[in-house]
C-alpha cells in the first residue's frame, strides 16, 4: 500500500534517519520550493553527546530528546513518518516502510551508526550499549539497582561485583561516563548509601591503545587521564576486552575484572540499509562509500550523509570523523546541493572543516582542541558547557539542561536518582540473544 501524503508536485526528498545529518538537511530545505519527508523509528531527535548524563543521572531523557513534530510544526512543506525502512527499490524510486511503500524523486540516508562489538557475540548480547535514550535509561535504572541490591547480599565477593563498573572503550564518551561514575562515587552514593564503604567501588576504564582519548594530542590524553585518576577512575591501557562472563570480565592481558557490569562505548559501525543495494556500495565500516558530492557511488538520485556515509579524502582515507560536527556540515551543504540538481545548476563538492574537539571529565575538568588552541581544566569546562548548549536542539532543553547544570555546580544532586522503570538484565540478554540468532 503507498503511504498517502499531500502530494503538491513539487520534488519529494524522503530524509531517512532524524539524527544530527537529516535534522540539519530538513532545517535547510523548509520553506524551499521542494517537499520533505522524515522517516524515523522515534519521533524525537537525540543529543546523543549527552547521554552519558542521562545515563548518571544528570539530566533526565527530556532534556536530550526533542520532538521531531515540534520542530517543524511551523514547516509546511515537512512531513513525519514514524517507521523503519526495511527496503529501497532504486529503479522505481520506491522504499518500504513495514508493509507499505512510499515514493522519492530524492532519497538521502542519515541513518546514523550503532554500537560495534567487533563480531563478538557473547558482548553483543553480555554488555551494555549506550547509543541511544532507551539504553541509557536502562543503565541508569541497572546502576541504581546494582546498589540497591548491594544493600542485600552477605556474600562479599558478590557484593564486590556489584560495586564493580568496566567501561570498554576511552575515546570521549567512555572518558565521559567514566568522569561522571566517578563524581558519583565521590559526591553522590556516599550520601545515597552510608552504609557502603564506596572506597571499595571500582571504575575500570579498558582502551586497547597506550592512552585514553586517541585522537586527541597527547597533552590533552595526559590531562584527561590525570583528571580521570582524581576521580577514583582505574585506567587499564594495551588491553582489550574479550569476554564477559556474569561477575568478571576477560581481558586480553590475562586479568579478569570483578564486575557484573561491563559497559561498551569501545566504538561505532554505519547503520546502513541493505536491502536493494549492491553490496559492493558498503565498505567494511557498514558505510555507504559516497563521492564528493554525497551521492552513493553508482546511483544519481541517492544520497549518504553523516555516521553512515564514508566520504574519503587523503586526510581521511576510511571516511570522515563519525562525530555531529561532520554529520551537520554535510547535512547544511546537501541541502544547497539538492536545490542545485532541481534547478539544474552544477553541483558544489563538499569539503569538510574540522572544528576541533572536546571531553570533558567531572566538574571544572575537560579537554578542549580548537585548531592549535589546547586548554584543559576549568576553562576548557566551561567551553564545554557553552557548546554544547548552543547545540542542543530547543529553548527548552537548553534553559533545563543550564538549570540542571547550575544547579549541580554549586550543590550536587542529581534528582533523577529513581527507579521509575526496572531494568531486568537476564531478560535484556535473552532478547538480546534472540534477536541476534533471528
Amino acid at each position: 500500500m503507498l503511504i498517502e501524503i499531500p502530494h503538491n508536485h513539487k520534488a519529494r526528498v524522503v530524509i531517512i534517519g532524524g539524527g544530527f545529518a537529516g535534522l540539519e538537511l530538513a532545517k535547510q530545505l523548509r520553506n524551499n520550493d521542494v517537499q520533505v519527508i522524515i522517516l524515523d523509528k522515534n519521533n524525537f531527535h537525540t543529543f546523543q553527546p549527552l547521554l552519558y548524563q542521562v545515563a548518571t543521572a544528570a539530566l533526565g531523557s527530556d532534556s536530550i530528546a526533542y520532538s521531531l513534530r515540534q520542530i517543524f510544526r511551523n514547516s509546511k512543506n515537512v512531513f513525519f513518518r514514524m517507521g523503519e525502512v526495511s527496503q529501497i527499490i532504486t529503479d522505481e524510486n520506491l522504499l518500504t516502510i513495514d508493509n507499505d511503500t512510499l515514493h522519492y524523486d530524492y532519497l538521502v540516508i542519515a541513518t546514523g551508526a550503532k554500537t560495534n562489538f567487533f563480531g563478538n557475540e557473547g558482548l553483543m548480547v553480555s554488555a551494555m550499549p549506550m547509543k541511544t535514550v532507551a539504553e541509557a535509561l536502562d543503565l541508569r535504572s541497572l546502576i541504581l539497582q546494582n546498589f540497591e541490591k548491594i544493600l542485600m547480599i552477605s556474600n562479599e565477593r558478590k557484593k564486590q561485583s556489584f560495586m564493580n563498573f568496566v567501561i570498554a572503550g576511552a575515546g570521549p564518551t567512555g572518558v565521559e561516563l567514566a568522569g561522571a561514575l566517578g563524581e558519583l562515587k565521590l559526591n553522590i552514593f556516599p550520601g545515597d548509601y552510608p552504609e557502603l564503604d564506596l572506597s571499595k567501588m571500582n571504575i575500570y576504564l579498558v582502551q586497547s591503545g597506550d592512552r585514553v582519548l586517541p585522537s586527541f594530542s597527547p597533552e590533552s590524553s595526559a590531562k584527561a587521564k590525570k583528571y580521570l585518576e582524581q576521580l577514583g577512575v582505574t585506567i587499564v591501557l594495551n588491553t582489550k576486552v574479550l569476554d564477559f562472563s556474569g561477575d568478571y570480565v576477560q581481558t586480553s592481558t590475562g586479568q579478569d575484572l570483578i564486575a557484573r557490569t561491563l559497559i561498551w562505548t569501545a566504538g561505532v559501525t554505519g547503520n546502513p540499509v541493505r536491502m536493494g543495494f549492491d553490496p559492493l556500495v558498503i565498505n567494511k565500516g557498514e558505510r555507504y562509500k559516497v563521492n564528493e558530492y554525497n551521492i552513493i557511488n553508482g546511483y544519481k538520485n541517492i544520497f549518504a550523509i553523516g555516521d553512515v556515509a564514508a566520504s574519503e579524502t587523503k586526510k581521511y582515507p576510511g571516511g570522515l570523523p563519525q562525530v555531529a560536527p561532520a554529520a551537520m556540515q554535510q547535512g547544511k551543504h546537501l541541502a544547497g546541493n539538492i536545490l542545485r540538481l532541481i534547478n539544474n545548476v552544477p553541483l558544489v563538492p563538499f569539503n569538510y572543516k574540522d572544528k576541533g574537539s572536546l571531553a570533558t571529565i567531572g566538574k571544572n575538568k575537560a579537554v578542549v582542541e580548537i585548531g592549535f588552541l589546547h586548554l584543559g581544566g576549568v576553562i576548557a569546562w566551561f567551553a564545554w558547557m557553552a557548546i554544547h548548549l548552543i547545540s542542543l536542539v530547543g529553548f527548552r532543553s537548553k534553559m533545563v539542561t543550564f538549570v540542571n547544570w547550575v544547579r549541580d555546580y554549586f550543590s550536587p544532586g542529581r534528582d533523577m536518582r529513581i527507579i521509575i522503570r526496572g531494568f531486568d538484565l537476564f531478560e535484556a540478554k535473552r532478547k538480546r540473544k534472540k534477536e541476534f540468532e533471528e
